[in-house]
């Protein structure tokens, strides 16, 4: 059985999917990209101000889910240049000190929005 997770304080699906969905004792979560869910505006005035709105909105799903940043066992980082990696890959260090998640950082051609950056995850209920 599969759960929809949906929470207000993360932006709203810009397109036909979940924000996260539960199922089988974990928890997958779509790509979040730096949109304030209050406001609906774009956080891009620079790739660490970008990084931290797309981990707290990440945050968030996690939270409505019952579960958090702690019980992310897997990540997908996708950059629009690999020049972004060393400031993207510090604020990251920031939000998992202990025991960090397995993930890959790729570039992309394109982001929604066009954004340089774009997390997913998938986390342990």
């Amino acid at each position: 059985m599969k759960k929809v997770i949906q929470t207000e304080n993360a932006p709203a699906a810009i397109g036909p999917y979940s924000q996260a969905i539960e199922a089988n004792g974990m928890i997958y979560l779509s790509g979040q990209i730096a949109l304030d869910p209050t406001s609906n505006e774009l956080v891009i005035s620079d790739i660490d101000s970008e990084t931290r709105q797309v981990l707290k909105n990440l945050s968030a799903v996690l939270k409505a889910a019952g579960s958090s940043l702690s019980k992310v066992v897997k990540c997908s980082i996708f950059l629009s240049d690999m020049a972004h990696y060393a400031v993207v890959n510090n604020v990251y260090a920031e939000y998992f000190t202990d025991a960090p998640p397995a993930r890959e950082a790729v570039a992309v051609k394109t982001l929604p929005k066009e954004v340089n950056v774009e997390i997913s995850a998938i986390a342990l209920a």
